[in-house]
């Protein structure tokens, strides 16, 4: 695997998708003020015919609003995931502390965590287990390094060879030490955020308690159509910067234990449960973006997928297509990278 020029395309593609974000919401600001120019040359033919005129200010108050909705939901979200810390996001998500004194699984865990923030060169994250998954998965959570989280599932530690445990762990580093989990947060703020706005709309263009909408419906539906808009643009961008971090995270994995069977194996190995229709126990889309792989697929498109095709992910380890492997603990010689 050529992880070096892997990670490289990572992170530049990760920088064009976060100028594409950003210009994302200078379109909605753009595309908000059109629909409510239009709305308001509607309304002002239908009540005051004549020469169109609008308020001082419309378009600045326009702008004004739109921005306090859209970075006013990003603080407001971003906030709310930070709060309490990684430990307290990976236990809302079902995880509790690893307990090594009494399972010998959990205590192969946190000596694997360990030997891989050593050689990571990252503070030790909280190790963590979601006991009652028996899908093969992790998460990592955490603002910074102080605050880091890495959580494996209950199935994970049953089927999994050290050194594939050592390849899973070492890929929730990457996102600790990238700092993916911080950057995710702000993308799931700023989706919020275009969210809120289509929110607006929506109760500007509700009815009143007489069932009848007034002039406000238009500017309302106005504003939804752009929010909408902006929404799914934000969406489709947080989920392509999620795919990339993904392949980043890979690399990474493979750099840091010098071989592709320990990720390489995992990833099979999850292709071998869903064969099987093990059933993963469902995180919700908004955490979607933080597991090693996706436990629900894209009802609409494949662009809005958090993560790539796993056959895909196996394919850049290997070079080729690899099939799935049996769900057994057996030691197998390693496969080097180069």
């Amino acid at each position: 695997m050529r992880f070096f020029e892997f990670q490289r395309d990572a992170r530049g593609e990760t920088r064009r998708l976060l100028f594409a974000f950003a210009l994302t919401v200078v379109l909605l600001v753009v595309a908000v003020n059109a629909a409510l120019a239009l709305a308001w040359g509607l309304t002002w033919g239908f009540w005051m015919p004549g020469d169109l005129t609008y308020p001082r200010h419309y378009f600045a108050v326009n702008t004004a609003v739109t921005l306090l909705f859209v970075l006013g939901g990003w603080w407001v979200e971003t906030s709310r995931l930070a709060e309490g810390g990684g430990q307290r996001l990976a236990e809302q998500m079902g995880a509790r502390l690893a307990q090594p004194s009494g399972d010998f699984d959990e205590q192969r865990f946190c000596n694997i965590v360990d030997e891989m923030a050593i050689s990571s060169n990252l503070k030790r994250p909280q190790a963590m287990v979601l006991a009652r998954d028996q899908g093969i998965n992790a998460f990592a959570t955490g603002w910074d390094e102080d605050d880091a989280v890495v959580a494996v599932t209950r199935g994970a530690l049953d089927h999994l060879t050290r050194e594939e445990l050592q390849g899973l762990v070492a890929h929730e580093l990457s996102h600790i030490g990238e700092g993916d989990t911080r950057l995710n947060m702000r993308l799931v703020g700023m989706v919020f955020g275009l969210e809120m706005l289509y929110r607006m709309g929506q109760h500007l263009f509700e009815p009143d308690t007489r069932d009848r909408r007034m002039a406000a419906a238009l500017i309302g539906l106005a504003i939804m159509a752009a929010g909408w808009l902006g929404w799914l643009a934000g969406h489709a961008l947080q989920a392509a910067v999620s795919r990339q971090r993904e392949y980043l995270a890979d690399a990474r994995a493979v750099q840091w234990t010098r071989s592709r069977d320990g990720l390489g194996g995992v990833l099979r190995k999850v292709l071998t449960q869903r064969r099987e229709g093990i059933e993963a126990r469902s995180t919700g889309s908004l955490v979607q973006h933080m597991l090693l792989v996706a436990n629900e697929s894209g009802q609409v498109a494949h662009w809005l997928d958090s993560h790539p095709p796993i056959s895909q992910r196996i394919r850049r380890i290997y070079g080729r297509d690899m099939g799935p492997l049996p769900l057994s603990r057996e030691e197998a010689p390693a496969t080097v990278a180069v």
